[in-house]
């Protein structure tokens, strides 16, 4: 849906909302920081420049970064690159990480974890150094089909995944030991599809959204189900 046109602001508008904190800022400084690519304005039909608030925000770190850290350019770039793809900037000297955080009652996946789509956008190295993976682990679950990147990048449950899988190989758990667990979550999927389809098949805005909340509260209560009958099980093996 495009932007009304009241959303966006001008770069003489930008320039009165930053002046307030950054004395020396200039239209001038704001192109420069354009031209080396730390803001990307859209343009309307006759060159005039259109900013966001993202974009203000994103001028607001950008000099703060300067003025309170010191950072050259190339730093912020960095930092800048690495929170567009849902990673924390990393310290000075350092390499960005994710900041995971799943959504839990009582110990187990809310429903609402479910309705969130992974931003975080990892290359293979950055997977790799993050979840303590190495790269024959990766290929291998890769070829079991537990993980799989996205486009060019791996996402936050790409990276949940292999953490799991590193801290389980800490136990002796191979990785071929974890295709059961892949068949189990596609059949809890396709369960979950034959549930819902029906009302996808309505394509009404109200049955998209009782879809929506159904395959949540679904995924959450097979999450539960799981936990429970794994629990009870290892209750039975105690003398």
């Amino acid at each position: 849906m495009a932007v009304p046109a009241r959303a966006y602001l001008s770069i003489g508008e930008v320039l009165n909302r930053l002046r307030g904190d950054f004395s020396d800022i200039t239209i001038s400084k704001i192109r420069f920081l354009e031209s080396e690519g730390l803001i990307e304005p859209q343009r309307t039909p006759s060159g005039y420049r259109k900013f966001t608030s993202s974009d203000l925000e994103r001028l607001r770190y950008v000099l703060l970064a300067q003025r309170d850290q010191y950072l050259p350019l190339k730093v912020i770039k960095d930092n800048l690159d690495a929170m567009d793809r849902g990673l924390q900037p990393a310290a000075v000297g350092g390499v960005a990480y994710p900041a995971i955080s799943l959504a839990t009652v009582d110990g187990q996946m809310s429903p609402g974890a479910f309705a969130e789509i992974s931003e975080m956008r990892l290359s293979r190295d950055e997977l790799l150094k993050n979840s303590g993976l190495s790269d024959d682990q990766l290929v291998e679950i890769e070829s079991y089909g537990l993980i799989a990147p996205r486009g060019r990048h791996y996402d936050g449950d790409a990276l949940a995944i292999a953490k799991a899988v590193t801290e389980m190989a800490s136990f002796g758990i191979q990785s071929r030991h974890l295709r059961s667990f892949k068949s189990a979550a596609d059949r809890e999927i396709g369960l979950i599809e034959q549930v819902i389809t029906p009302l996808l098949r309505q394509k009404s805005t109200e049955s998209k959204a009782r879809a929506e909340e159904v395959q949540k509260e679904i995924a959450s209560l097979s999450i539960r189900l799981h936990a429970a009958l794994v629990r009870g099980g290892l209750h039975r093996l105690r003398p």
